[in-house]
């Protein structure tokens, strides 16, 4: 999924996990919701975002130790190429020995538009992380240096992260209680419905509408969503 539209954002935001993660078992989907993984700070505000995915693997002393010159740049490239909009979700293996960013990285995530950042592992420099305004996510705070503990591998790749899948396009939702995600298809046909509806309140008819939706529909629908989704 590329894009969310701001009524979908708010609905999504205000909706909360607990209610969304009723919504997807009664759909038979038990297995959406984050694993150990809080808010940096409660008052932090809630999230709602596309997932965008970053791996790491164990550090090795002849990759990532400090007289290496083999030092992967994945991590910066996350920062500066995660879309806005999207949630940066980091695959850190559930292992928090080490930080899997801080708040220089993530106040560049919060300076380029992102929704916000997940990790299993845990965030350094926290204090800092907060004053982003960035939600963020984690297992715990971790003082140590990323290359101790953990090598960035590759981008845009199914990840587990929480003990769950993961998939670059996947809706993320976080709030208090809870970080989880939600099938993209699932969101769009949602998104459709309450298109659907504000035509058919227009005295659109049903017949190429809903609940198959015809070549014209389908035109008009996104045209609808590029304009914001506006009513």
């Amino acid at each position: 999924m590329k894009e969310l539209s701001s009524e979908l954002r708010e609905v999504l935001a205000k909706v909360g996990t607990s209610t969304l993660t009723g919504v997807l078992n009664r759909r038979g989907l038990k297995s959406m919701t984050l694993f150990d993984v809080r808010p940096v700070r409660d008052e932090q505000p809630p999230m709602v975002g596309i997932a965008y995915t970053m791996r790491f693997i164990p550090s090795r002393e002849d990759k990532d130790g400090p007289t290496s010159t083999n030092r992967s740049m994945i991590q910066p490239q996350a920062m500066e190429e995660c879309p806005p909009g999207h949630v940066l979700m980091i695959d850190s293996r559930g292992d928090s020995r080490a930080a899997s960013a801080g708040d220089l990285y993530i106040g560049r995530l919060k300076a380029r538009g992102a929704a916000g950042v997940v990790t299993d592992g845990g965030f350094r420099d926290t204090n800092g992380v907060f004053r982003t305004g960035l939600p963020a996510y984690h297992r715990r705070a971790s003082s140590p240096p990323s290359p101790i503990a953990h090598r960035p591998v590759d981008l845009q790749l199914p990840i587990s992260c929480g003990g769950v899948a993961v998939y670059p396009g996947d809706i993320v939702v976080g709030d208090r209680d809870a970080v989880l995600v939600i099938p993209p298809d699932i969101v769009e046909n949602y998104e459709y419905e309450e298109w659907a509806e504000l035509e058919v309140a227009k005295g659109r008819s049903l017949k190429g509408l809903f609940p198959v939706a015809g070549d014209d529909a389908k035109r008009d629908y996104e045209a609808w969503k590029k304009a914001g989704g506006k009513k």
